[in-house]
């Protein structure tokens, strides 16, 4: 389970999007836009299967065996392990749906974008995940800033 890698070209990019490599920068290190690439990158390239059916869906990747997976993306400001329907205004956290949706998976796939154009990931077993809120290592609502986040995927390297 040790750090991967999926790597750009800015040039190539702003070039292909006719925009500058700043607003590729830019584009690239927002979770709620580079999602979309990054979902679709890592289940072809990685997992070899495919994306889910429908955004609605519980998960973003289904693996070559069928395993569904959740990627997410580790932002400046953290990242976020229950369902996306419990985030953002007005939006609460629900442990029971976060449970359920545990269920559901077979893990999670977390990149750091910050890191931006070589964006390292980890495929992060929902058994670890499980383990981390028994321990309360994942906040009240399941969200955890960055430098927590990369503490928690450092010392499974370190097992």
């Amino acid at each position: 389970m040790g750090t991967k890698c999926l790597t750009w070209d800015i040039r190539e990019l702003a070039k292909a999007l006719k925009i500058k490599e700043g607003d590729v920068k830019l584009y690239f290190t927002d979770g709620r836009r580079v999602s979309f690439l990054i979902e679709r990158r890592i289940a072809y390239e990685i997992m070899r299967g495919t994306i889910a059916g429908s955004e609605g869906a519980g998960y973003d990747v289904i693996d070559k065996e069928g395993n569904k997976w959740e990627v997410r993306s580790i932002s400046k400001d953290g990242v976020y392990f229950c369902p996306s329907y419990m985030v953002g205004s007005g939006r609460a956290f629900e442990e029971v749906g976060f449970l359920n949706k545990m269920e559901k998976i077979k893990g999670y796939i977390l990149s750091d974008i910050t890191q931006f154009p070589d964006i390292p990931f980890w495929i992060v077993p929902k058994e670890l995940v499980q383990g981390w809120w028994n321990e309360e290592k994942l906040g009240k609502n399941c969200k955890i800033s960055r430098t927590k986040a990369l503490q928690l995927l450092e010392q499974i390297k370190s097992r």
